[in-house]
């Protein structure tokens, strides 16, 4: 059994939690991935059971604040100006009154947590003294704050902290070795640098990756080592399922056993034992029984709301009535 896998006869118990490792390596993930589903299934429930309380789920909102015309090549994104056929008109940077008053309405809908989105290669100078007044407002409404903009300096990572922003979320999309079928725009340095100037600048990291890309299930194995190997943890870990989107070069990507993509969820469970993780895009097109293993797996985070930037999500009473009839109940604790 690889280092790090916790036996089936010895679960964790509380008063003696060992540190979370950050020498994951792909082999061992790729093990973890392969085991019997009973016992990966086991294995993450005896880690998430050590850390949190099962029958609770964290949730956030996400809005794109700036929709569109990104430079980027991501193969996903129907944002990218490359693929206009996606169907996504460009659009201005939103005004700072209306995306409170978004995220007033996600705080009263139960929202712990206020994410924007702007479709950028990295903001501009003018562009950024608009979001952290975003950031402040957001968080004078009592809300955690979460942006992704794309890339940062140091300095950039900076500025967000002072206006005291919580989370950042820079994700890595994939393996390392798969990367290049995805992105040619930016390099995956790229992404790790960005993550260590946030890290750096004392904000919380949001950061992980999206199944159903092509990859093989080494690459699914290289993705969670890769995240499970930063020097620290990202806080949250959102796990992506593609959701295919007419106009982009993935839109006829082969479709993900709910089973394999389960597995991923678990593997992202025993590896980050202290992080949440996110349930993120593709919830739409999973049944209930789907999100419930995902929920047994580990993933205790969920976007609320009906849509993920620009690509559809649940709506709000869909997950309500899940949770109740699971038993679970939504937090606004900090983490």
């Amino acid at each position: 059994m690889p280092d790090g896998v916790i036996p089936a006869t010895s679960p964790y118990h509380a008063a003696s939690l060992p540190q979370p490792r950050t020498d994951w390596t792909r082999d061992e993930v790729a093990a973890l991935i392969a085991l019997p589903f009973p016992e990966l299934m086991f294995q993450a429930q005896s880690v998430h059971r050590a850390r949190f309380d099962p029958t609770e789920i964290q949730i956030s909102t996400l809005l794109s604040i700036k929709t569109g015309g990104c430079p980027e090549d991501c193969a996903y994104c129907p944002q990218s100006a490359m693929h206009e056929d996606g169907g996504v008109k460009a659009s201005r940077l939103m005004a700072v009154e209306a995306v409170l008053k978004e995220a007033r309405a996600a705080r009263d809908a139960g929202a712990a947590r206020f994410c924007m989105g702007a479709a950028w290669r990295s903001p501009k100078e003018h562009d950024l003294d608009t979001v952290c007044a975003m950031i402040e407002g957001v968080k004078g409404l009592g809300l955690e704050t979460c942006v992704t903009l794309g890339m940062l300096d140091d300095r950039q990572a900076g500025r967000l902290r002072d206006a005291g922003l919580d989370y950042y979320n820079h994700n890595l999309d994939t393996s390392p070795e798969h990367y290049g079928a995805i992105i040619s725009t930016r390099t995956y340095q790229d992404r790790l640098d960005t993550l260590a100037h946030v890290r750096d600048a004392g904000i919380n990291v949001c950061c992980g990756g999206i199944v159903g890309m092509g990859e093989d299930d080494s690459d699914r194995a290289g993705l969670i080592a890769s995240l499970a190997s930063l020097p620290k943890h990202p806080e949250s870990v959102p796990i992506n399922l593609l959701v295919r989107v007419a106009g982009t070069p993935l839109a006829q990507a082969e479709p993900v056993d709910p089973i394999d993509f389960v597995r991923i969820i678990a593997a992202a469970r025993i590896t980050m034992p202290a992080s949440r993780v996110r349930l993120a895009a593709g919830r739409e097109d999973m049944t209930d029984e789907a999100q419930t293993l995902c929920f047994l797996a580990g993933a205790n985070s969920i976007f609320y709301g009906e849509k993920l930037l620009t690509t559809p999500n649940p709506e709000a009473s869909r997950d309500a009535r899940l949770l109740a009839r699971l038993g679970m109940h939504t937090s606004l604790s900090q983490h």
